[in-house]
């Protein structure tokens, strides 16, 4: 039986961004319903009492199933759609593949993403003023340590986790994007990463992130731009 998927997102969230990444991947088609999560809407509270996005309904048949946010929606698209699998075929791929999810989605939020694109994206859409310049020296100075972690696993292997691209990459491309939307990444600091993000920005799953916009929120001039 068919399924319909409903994606609810806000196209520069990391966290929305890591499972459309997966369902392209995956090639799952979807509606893109886009939201203000911030503005804290009816539709998306009813479906997710914590009003954070992402939140995917699927349909078949007389079935509907609400699964809210980023963790919960990649284990369920793992177990129900296996083929290709994002978490690796190796133990130890899968292993690494979700410890680096771990990673990006605790340590990398909280001590780059959290700081950067609060001060550069969320100030804007809540108009609360200025950046902090301390904060986006924070940011960018924990973005460089992270940077150089990612080089050192990159320079021994394919991709971050293994051999094949896993969740593990599209939970630093979604970071990463993101950040570089705004033209925050020294990527000629990091040639090994610059690969690493020119191969993953090629895959087909990725193309429709390049073709985020947002009122207000223009992009760096390079942004889409495959050969950067």
């Amino acid at each position: 039986m068919s399924v319909e998927r409903t994606l609810y997102h806000f196209p520069l969230d990391p966290a929305s961004r890591q499972v459309r990444l997966a369902l392209g991947e995956k090639r799952l088609g979807f509606v893109d319903h886009p939201v203000r999560y911030w503005e804290g809407p009816a539709e998306l509270l009813a479906l997710n009492p914590s009003g954070v996005p992402p939140v995917l309904v699927e349909v078949s048949g007389n079935r509907r199933l609400v699964i809210c946010e980023a963790r919960a929606i990649l284990e369920h698209l793992e177990e129900t759609v296996p083929e290709p699998p994002l978490l690796g075929r190796d133990p130890a791929e899968r292993a690494e593949a979700r410890r680096l999810q771990q990673w990006f989605d605790r340590k990398f939020d909280f001590e780059v993403a959290s700081l950067l694109l609060h001060e550069k994206m969320e100030k804007r859409l809540l108009g609360l003023g200025a950046p902090t310049l301390a904060n986006l020296r924070a940011g960018r100075d924990g973005l460089k340590i992270h940077m150089k972690y990612m080089e050192s696993l990159l320079r021994e292997r394919d991709w971050l986790a293994g051999k094949r691209p896993s969740l593990a990459d599209f939970a630093a491309a979604a970071y990463l994007s993101v950040i570089d939307y705004f033209g925050d990444v020294p990527w000629s600091d990091v040639a090994v990463v610059e690969t690493w993000y020119m191969k993953i920005k090629s895959r087909p799953c990725f193309r429709p992130l390049l073709a985020d916009r947002w009122p207000g929120l223009a992009p760096a001039a390079h942004y889409d731009d495959l050969d950067f």
